[in-house]
């Protein structure tokens, strides 16, 4: 609860400071601050239950390796389909948006441009 709380307040601190209003910073710090606590504390008591009290048995880890796989398989699944929907929208266009990729008044960025230097930039960390 506290941690989502604290995902709220940065949330709405966020907004509030990008449109300048009083206590912006103060609230996103806030729920900032609120988050890294519960990380600290939420990380703390992992390594006590691994280290410490040896709760950490076969068992539980084959679990974790299961959580961790399935969040990554959530990941791929996630930008399989929002990739799908893209290439679903340009292949085959809507009615709705006039039959065409881009719709009509959607300036498109050059593809050769800022976008394939984040490209660039992005698998040459991953390497």
């Amino acid at each position: 609860i506290f941690g989502s709380l604290g995902a709220l307040a940065s949330t709405i601190g966020g907004v509030m400071y990008m449109h300048s209003y009083t206590g912006g910073t103060l609230c996103l710090s806030l729920g900032l601050g609120m988050i890294l606590y519960t990380m600290f504390v939420w990380w703390r008591d992992v390594i006590r239950e691994s280290t410490y009290e040896g709760y950490h048995t076969s068992v539980v880890q084959v679990g974790l390796r299961y959580g961790m796989i399935l969040f990554i398989v959530s990941e791929v699944m996630f930008f399989v389909a929002f990739f799908w929907a893209f290439f679903h929208s340009s292949l085959a266009p809507t009615v709705e948006i006039g039959a065409i990729w881009p719709p009509k008044g959607i300036d498109v960025l050059d593809p050769w441009g800022i976008p394939f230097l984040n490209t660039l930039i992005l698998l040459s960390s991953g390497a």
